[in-house]
């Protein structure tokens, strides 16, 4: 358990089938003295907000932000800063999706922009699986004035563009505090963010299709500077 926002109440639709994780769920919430209710299923529907819910909804506090400063700074288990920049992200399913891939490859934090972009919502929370309780998040009012900041901070930030003829897997990502950056689903990076980028690059493609959809990019890209790090190219 993460143990990184306080959680209310937890509620329960009745008449649900026994199952082990349900009574899992049961256990922690009496060992953390949470109080659960047992609702009906037209309640849970309307409290989950979001499609086909399973029966149990967590009522807990908003996740709280994380400085962009901190972000920068290797965190608490000595880990240089490996960062993901989303500008633009409107799916709510994307947003969940890259927040989930970001968490498995060792992701330390995520910068979104407070407008224009999809927020926490229940629906990327239930996409993410949970990644959500784990990533660090700054919140800023525009993304180029953040990875400028970045920048500042030493923080080596590289801009995904389907267009660029310089391959990701070129880019030396093991050995120092990176920052990849996403953009929208249709439009890609704004031109004031990739002018702000310190490095554009591609991820090589050979198929007939011109671009991979921004859930899928990001993925790959987490995963090779997870894959980098891992090799021994710097800490990990």
């Amino acid at each position: 358990m993460a143990n990184r926002r306080p959680v209310r109440s937890v509620v329960m639709a009745d008449g649900m089938d026994a199952a082990a994780i349900l009574d899992e769920i049961e256990a922690l919430a009496a060992k953390r003295r949470v109080r659960v209710e047992y609702v009906s299923r037209r309640r849970i529907d309307s409290l989950a907000r979001t499609d086909a819910p399973q029966g149990v909804v967590a009522m807990a506090r908003p996740v709280e932000e994380t400085s962009l400063e901190s972000l920068a700074e290797p965190n608490r288990r000595g880990r240089v800063p490996f960062l993901l920049v989303l500008d633009g992200i409107t799916d709510p399913h994307n947003m969940g999706a890259l927040l989930r891939s970001a968490e498995c490859a060792g992701v330390t934090g995520v910068v979104l922009p407070r407008h224009r972009s999809a927020h926490l919502s229940p629906t990327v929370a239930k996409v993410a699986a949970g990644a959500i309780e784990y990533l660090p998040m700054a919140l800023v009012a525009g993304v180029p004035g953040a990875l400028q900041r970045l920048s500042g901070l030493g923080v080596w930030t590289v801009g995904l563009v389907g267009e660029s003829r310089r391959s990701l897997y070129d880019l030396p990502l093991g050995d120092q505090p990176v920052a990849l950056v996403l953009g929208s689903e249709g439009s890609g990076l704004a031109d004031l963010t990739r002018k702000r980028c310190d490095a554009l690059a591609a991820i090589p493609q050979h198929g007939s299709l011109s671009s991979l959809n921004v859930s899928t990019a990001g993925a790959i890209a987490c995963f090779d500077v997870a894959r980098q790090r891992s090799a021994g190219s710097g800490p990990s």
